[in-house]
This record gives C-alpha cells, structure tokens and sequence, in this order.
C-alpha cells in the first residue's frame, strides 16, 4: 500500500507525535499494521491525527520500566506511521491502517491536555528507514526462508509460498517480524536491530530459539 505523502527524510518528519502504546504490536518502515480502535482517548488520537499529518507513532509498553497500567513506562524506540486506511463500524469503533515510515527515539513526554500521549521524537539516527529496499542484499534469504520452513513445519500453518518466492527481501523480513508470535522483547530486539541484515539475523535466532524450546516441551509461543 502507497502513502500520497513522500517522507525522504528526518526532516519531513513532525517532531512532536502522538503515541500509541500496545504490548506486540510491531511497525516497521513499508509495514502496514491494521488496528481496532475503541478506547476514548485513542479515538480522539486518530480524529486528531486526520485533522493533522496523520502521523502515529507506534511503541511497546516495558513492563519492566515502571509507570502505570493507564500509564505504563515505553520503550524509548518506537516507529512512525501514516494513517492510510479509517473506517467507522457503526458501533463506536474506528478500523484503521498504518503504514509506517521510519523509526524513532523519545526524547521526552509532552505534558498535554489530551487524553492521549505525546512525545517530543527523533528521527535522524535512523535515516536509512527512509530508503526503500535498503541493504537487501546482504540478507541471507536462505536462512529467513529455511527459519519460516521450519515455523511452518512446526506450527502446521498454512503461508502462500508463491508470495514469499516473489517477495523482496525488506518486505519479506519486515512482514514476518511484524507477524511474528514472539513477546515483547523479543519484537523490541526486531525493531531494534541497527539494520535489515541484522533484523533478518534475530529473526532466524530467535525463531531456532522457539523451536528449540518446543522441541524440548517447553511451553513456546510457537507452538
């Protein structure tokens, strides 16, 4: 899916940008995530965000980091995206899609009077998030592919084999990062990862690292 904005760099990026804080909730840049939206502050965050620039920026709660359950402590990483797709159900809902678009550091919460948060955000250590299909070839796409394999094997799961053969290296590791079962560290170590190769790398560990687990009868979120 296309976005009719062009974001080329750190600079097209607002500075200031509401959050949306969900535990496993995973964006990458080209990603696109869909969400259901029913709390009241977060409606009003995406009534605001179409009077605006749209822009949302998605981060995990840390658990370990303090706060509150309304309030939890975030992940200082997060990544960016455009609202492309919003729908009203009927019911008081609001079904939406984002595609994202680069990721962020948090340099500090805003103190607002919205019902939602905001965070002062800094775009620029991840420039490369900007460049579509950036160091695909240095992904080794035969250990992704042999990784889902085995996920599959394991999982007896059904994956359209025609679509990952076709698809590009970035869209294939973001997308199965993005769907991938695991928690939510292991998805902060994903969206964290410096680079593609690098994301591509943790994925297929942290996959062997399930399966191994479930190969011992240990409980796995792969299973």
């Amino acid at each position: 899916m296309g976005m009719n904005a062009v974001y080329r760099g750190p600079e097209d990026c607002p500075s200031v940008i509401p959050v949306f804080p969900l535990p496993g909730a995973l964006l990458l840049p080209r990603g696109q995530i869909p969400l259901n939206i029913f709390e009241p502050r977060y409606l009003a965050m995406v009534d605001d965000a179409l009077k605006g620039d749209r822009v949302i920026g998605m981060v995990q709660p840390d658990a370990d980091g303090g706060g509150t359950h309304l309030n939890p402590q975030l992940y200082h990483v997060g990544c960016a995206g455009r609202l492309t797709q919003f729908a009203e159900t009927g019911d008081g809902r609001y079904l939406v899609t984002l595609v994202g678009i680069s990721r962020f550091r948090i340099i500090d919460e805003m103190a607002t009077t919205t019902l939602y948060r905001q965070c002062r955000v800094d775009f620029d250590r991840y420039r490369t998030d900007f460049v579509a299909r950036a160091g695909e070839s240095e992904v080794d796409r035969s250990g992704v592919v042999r990784a889902l394999r085995d996920f599959v094997k394991a999982a007896d799961v059904r994956v359209d084999w025609k679509g990952i053969d076709e698809a590009p290296n970035e869209a294939l590791v973001n997308a199965l990062c993005m769907m991938s079962p695991f928690g939510v560290r292991e998805k902060q170590a994903l969206l964290e990862a410096q680079d593609l190769k690098t994301r591509a790398e943790v994925l297929i560990a942290l996959t062997e690292i399930e399966l191994a687990r479930g190969s011992n009868g240990s409980d796995t979120p792969l299973q």
